[in-house]
């Protein structure tokens, strides 16, 4: 496919997009860049953390993104005393056959919504890590095969620490994207007062685009043309959240651990569905530039020093930004 019938390809697949904002917007008041977030990750088949304190709709988006689709939904609520066998299921025995047999738990559904993920023990992060990781879960001795596509979507409030379990760094690697939900401005808070304000506000959206539809968008996205350019710098970003120092010298003491590879996978990856969305063949350094917090904020672990002075792993990715060269 050359790339102007790919452009062709893409014009023709991507009119699901809009439709989809649209249909979420009739729930959600602002949060484009939430949404925009959520798209990319169904297209990229990836999984999504979202942070922000009680109130801000996160859970309510996931549920209006997974309405819009004609897939499976499940919601988990997440508390210290869940068991894995309350996630994944367990093995109930039949007297009448004399054997044992696999009950599925929620996780066998397209999306998960993870509600407040972070009040897990370790045991159910464990077993929901292998699912995220491969796809798969394992009942007894059996492995068993998750839904295609399956996306966790999860939620967690950053101020609310009373029982909670922090997410070990192997799992949080494995979230294609950390989005921080921010609050409305005023106009729009007055615009959730107009819709909200009632005994019965719409929280349901209608499904505009299926399964079939979806899998075609995520082929096309693999398609999408990385110049060489843009390639390497995607590189140079991540490599210099390793090496502060190459870039910026005053970096160097407020970085402990820099990004994984799976950081310049997923940034590359994010910035074609991006690209997807927005109509194009291509991937842009803005594209980069746009998602580079969502993919590193969670992957750069600040040091002591940087928490002492209130330097956040998102004014990292700022100065990161900054002075790395843009092709």
């Amino acid at each position: 496919m050359n790339n102007q019938e790919l452009s062709d390809a893409i014009n023709q697949n991507c009119q699901w997009v809009p439709l989809v904002k649209e249909e979420m917007g009739k729930v959600l008041v602002g949060q484009a860049e939430l949404i925009d977030r959520l798209i990319i990750g169904l297209l990229c088949k990836g999984h999504i953390l979202l942070e922000g304190v009680p109130g801000l709709a996160k859970t309510l988006a996931i549920k209006a993104l997974s309405g819009c689709l004609h897939t499976n939904f499940a919601r988990i609520q997440f508390t210290p005393d869940l068991l894995p066998s309350d996630l994944v299921g367990t093995m109930i025995y039949s007297p009448q056959e004399g054997s044992f047999s696999a009950k599925l738990g929620p996780i066998f559904s397209n999306i998960i919504l993870a509600d407040e993920i972070n009040r897990a023990p370790a045991k159910v992060q464990s077993a929901l890590l292998e699912a995220m990781q491969e796809h798969q879960v394992t009942i007894g001795d059996t492995t068993h095969p998750l839904p295609d596509p399956f996306l966790v979507l999860a939620t967690q409030n950053p101020i609310d620490q009373e029982g909670t379990y922090q997410l070990p760094e192997a799992q949080l690697d494995r979230f294609l994207l950390k989005v921080t939900v921010s609050y409305p401005d005023q106009e729009e808070e007055l615009i959730i007062l107009d819709r909200m304000a009632t005994s019965e506000p719409v929280y349901e959206t209608t499904p505009v685009v299926d399964i079939p539809t979806i899998s075609q968008s995520m082929k096309l996205v693999n398609n999408i043309y990385i110049d060489p350019a843009v390639r390497q710098y995607i590189v140079q970003l991540v490599q210099a959240s390793r090496n502060p120092a190459t870039v910026d010298s005053s970096l160097k003491n407020y970085i402990r651990v820099g990004a994984s590879p799976r950081a310049t996978i997923n940034l590359a990856l994010s910035a074609r569905a991006r690209a997807f969305t927005a109509g194009r063949a291509f991937v842009t350094p803005q594209d980069i530039k746009d998602l580079a917090h969502d993919v590193l904020r969670h992957r750069i672990i600040p040091s002591y020093e940087a928490e002492a002075e209130d330097i956040t792993t998102d004014t990292i990715v700022d100065r990161l930004l900054a002075r790395v060269p843009v092709p």
